[in-house]
């Protein structure tokens, strides 16, 4: 009986026992678990890449005549770049035909330029989806004077920019200056500059 009676108190006293204790908060529920941000997307411009342009060419020739001219060349190019993280160097090789036709001050007709082919590097910077970069080069003039052809070897820098359309597409645009000093060895400076637009595809 004496066990039944002490167990009975520790029964009852249990409440009164929890109430001089205080209140006892329930744990906060565990926070949900944050799902880690997605890795930024990165751009590799390396690899080879070939495509296709259009250019508009102004020519001025440093003669008595004043010789000067504009016009449209198109051609084909073939390169190959490699990615350093922020820096990319590479190299292109530009074939390409040209109209342009030449004239002297009083209007007449001078002649014209047939094709400006083009080797050069690259270095520029990789911006995500853009590169932009500078390029510099040798470059090979062939043009039609006086019913004959002639041809002289120079030299071209610039500027230009790609941008990737997808992973294997790109579409740019380039602004290049020409130098040809001495031309053919007939003692005129010629100095052409282009802009032109361009879309390849990469392999």
């Amino acid at each position: 009986m004496m066990k039944i009676a002490v167990l009975a108190g520790t029964i009852a006293l249990t409440p009164f026992a929890a109430m001089a204790g205080g209140y006892v908060e329930p744990a906060a529920p565990a926070p949900a678990p944050v799902a880690p941000a997605p890795a930024p997307v990165g751009y590799d411009w390396t690899g080879f890449y070939g495509g296709a342009q259009v250019e508009y060419g102004d020519v001025q020739i440093d003669d008595v005549d004043d010789t000067e001219g504009t016009g449209a060349l198109y051609g084909l190019f073939g390169g190959y770049r490699y990615d350093f993280g922020d820096f990319v160097v590479g190299a292109e090789l530009d074939l390409n035909l040209a109209d342009i036709d030449l004239e002297d001050a009083a209007g007449a007709p001078a002649g014209s330029i047939d094709a400006v082919h083009r080797l050069g590097i690259e270095a520029g910077f990789d911006a995500g989806p853009a590169l932009i970069y500078g390029t510099a080069g040798v470059a090979q003039a062939y043009a039609t004077v006086g019913g004959t052809d002639v041809d002289d070897t120079g030299y071209f820098f610039g500027a230009g920019m790609d941008y990737l359309v997808t992973d294997n597409v790109t579409v740019g645009a380039e602004v290049l200056q020409h130098e040809f000093e001495d031309f053919n060895n007939g003692g005129a400076d010629v100095s052409a500059t282009t802009f032109g637009i361009n879309a390849a595809f990469r392999f």
